[in-house]
């Protein structure tokens, strides 16, 4: 569904990918992981269009989209929460998830029912400015925005970063659920290796701006983890 094909990128002279190759196949949750400061989060930021690529290309159900701005993407359905959430903190709850609005092909007005199912703290707390929620419940805010434009690939970077155990769980559980009803394409940077076990069906290793490793998440070996991941 999407894929990388030697993509290089650079921020001034410092290159941060290298002849990055990555293949996320319709239908998986594909976790990428890796040491901190190997690219992971510039490689997200690049398939969101909010990098450029040096020379390589993107591929996403077959189109190359390496110069389509983000909006574009967006518009095509490729669904963003960012690392650290970047939600408007003095809009309300659902002037944030409004917010996606914008980019359904549909034109919708209104906040689909599903997101207050599957958040129900964010109905609760529809008014309340974003700035006042917690750092879970805002986690919980920038997924919901990121689902409102009902996208085919949902790309999350860190969503479990600083958030209390429960609402990681919850999470988790609203992955899964998605990935297995809706049959949802789900592309996460996470450095918690029991939450990548638990909701990934495929695993990338990054090691200085490259993927060095890749398949199936029950490939994932001690062998690989504690030469790519241990500290």
């Amino acid at each position: 569904m999407i894929q990388f094909d030697k993509v290089n990128q650079l921020y001034g002279s410092s290159q941060i990918l290298w002849d990055l190759n990555l293949n996320i196949r319709s239908g998986s949750v594909t976790c990428v992981m890796g040491r901190n400061g190997v690219g992971k989060t510039t490689a997200l930021k690049v398939l969101m269009g909010l990098l450029p690529t040096k020379t390589g290309e993107i591929l996403y159900e077959g189109e190359d989209i390496t110069a389509w701005n983000a909006e574009r993407r967006a518009h095509e359905g490729i669904g963003y929460v960012p690392q650290g959430r970047d939600i408007f903190a003095q809009l309300t709850v659902e002037e944030n998830l409004k917010i996606g609005l914008a980019c359904r092909k549909d034109k919708a007005k209104k906040v689909p029912s599903k997101i207050f199912d599957l958040f129900p703290v964010l109905h609760d707390m529809r008014t309340r400015r974003g700035g006042d929620l917690s750092g879970g419940q805002q986690q919980q805010l920038a997924i919901g925005r990121a689902l409102v434009i009902e996208p085919k690939v949902l790309i999350l970077d860190e969503p479990n970063e600083g958030i209390q155990p429960n609402i990681v769980q919850q999470i988790g559980d609203v992955i899964l659920q998605l990935n297995k009803q809706e049959q949802l394409t789900v592309l996460l940077v996470e450095q918690k290796l029991g939450f990548a076990r638990r909701v990934g069906s495929h695993f990338t290793l990054m090691e200085k701006g490259s993927a060095v490793a890749s398949g199936s998440m029950s490939d994932l070996s001690d062998e690989l983890i504690a030469k790519h991941l241990a500290v």
